[in-house]
């Protein structure tokens, strides 16, 4: 009995390291395999008919330890998907693509929104239609691509319920992105 004990103590022993690390003891095999990056809120504004690209945004959250860059997006609504930043050039709003990507740093998060960071959506086939959701997959240079569905809110809308028509003018369509 005594030799069956020693036994058993012996190989709970010899497994508890293994048990360890595969539960979470070493957090870079933990996350071996599983995303770090974390999306919350994707949406987009639907289009009206003829326009020719629709705005995607985003909240990304970096839960790992090093840094990381979303460096593009793909989406079967259209061929090409572009990382843009709106910035202001003397009293102009001017939107330009972001070649470089957007950095993630470890532990933090990136809003993408209308105004500033976003994807668009370029030369689209047909308008993005309220209701319908728009599939998105989100490429970075060392998490695995993510699959996202942007939930499509009315042209104007924004998720906290704000509508941003051309009642007020900031120097750029919103309805396009």
């Amino acid at each position: 009995m005594s030799m069956r004990a020693t036994l058993l103590t012996a190989l709970l022993m010899m497994s508890t390291p293994l048990l360890a690390a595969h539960h979470g003891g070493d957090s870079s095999e933990a996350m071996a395999g599983h995303s770090a990056i974390e999306a919350e809120q994707p949406w987009t504004r639907a289009t009206p008919p003829g326009a020719g690209a629709g705005g995607g945004f985003v909240t990304l959250t970096n839960h790992g330890d090093g840094d990381d860059m979303l460096i593009g997006a793909t989406s079967p609504v259209t061929e090409r998907v572009e990382i843009h930043i709106m910035e202001m050039d003397g009293d102009v709003m001017r939107m330009a693509p972001l070649p470089g990507g957007i950095e993630l740093p470890a532990g933090g998060s990136v809003t993408l929104a209308p105004g500033g960071l976003h994807l668009m959506l370029m030369e689209l086939d047909s308008p993005i239609v309220e209701g319908e959701p728009v599939p998105v997959t989100l490429e970075f240079q060392h998490a695995e691509p993510m699959e996202i569905e942007l939930r499509v809110l009315p042209v104007g809308a924004s998720p906290e319920g704000h509508h941003h028509e051309s009642g007020h003018s900031h120097g750029h369509n919103h309805a396009a992105h």
